[in-house]
């Protein structure tokens, strides 16, 4: 469902949701008009709207995405705490690093922050990230 068919069934306007997501009218209003794809926001924005809308990242990005591109969506725009860790998990991953479980416990305190504590990505977003990472 697109962004304009929510807010037409809520009966909100654009500039409320810029006011209460905290996400610049002007960005809302280009990816409303279709001039800036929603696929390119980052998953913070994404869950500013979302959460605003009272509906699922998942359903506004539905009908446009594929579950591939839905998967790589989650790996970016994170906080900057969580990408670091994330980056250096990997990296000791590749480098069969002997303190690998102190960068799983990093990653996992930094994954539980964003979404609990910051609130910056969506419990789909966190889950996603624990089963790609954590849960192998």
């Amino acid at each position: 469902m697109s962004i304009n068919e929510i807010l037409n069934n809520i009966g909100m306007t654009k500039y409320r949701l810029a006011k209460l997501s905290g996400i610049p009218n002007a960005t809302l209003s280009e990816l409303c008009s279709g001039k800036t794809s929603i696929e390119k926001c980052s998953g913070e924005t994404l869950y500013k709207i979302a959460k605003v809308l009272n509906v699922s990242i998942e359903s506004l990005l539905d009908d446009r995405m594929t579950d591939i591109e839905r998967a790589r969506s989650y790996e970016y725009g994170l906080p900057s705490y969580l990408q670091h860790d994330l980056d250096a998990y990997k990296d000791a991953l590749l480098k069969k690093s002997s303190l690998i479980d102190c960068y799983w416990g990093e990653l996992y305190g930094s994954i539980n922050m964003a979404e609990i504590s910051d609130g910056v990505i969506t419990p789909e977003h966190a889950d996603y990230l624990r089963q790609k990472y954590l849960w192998r």
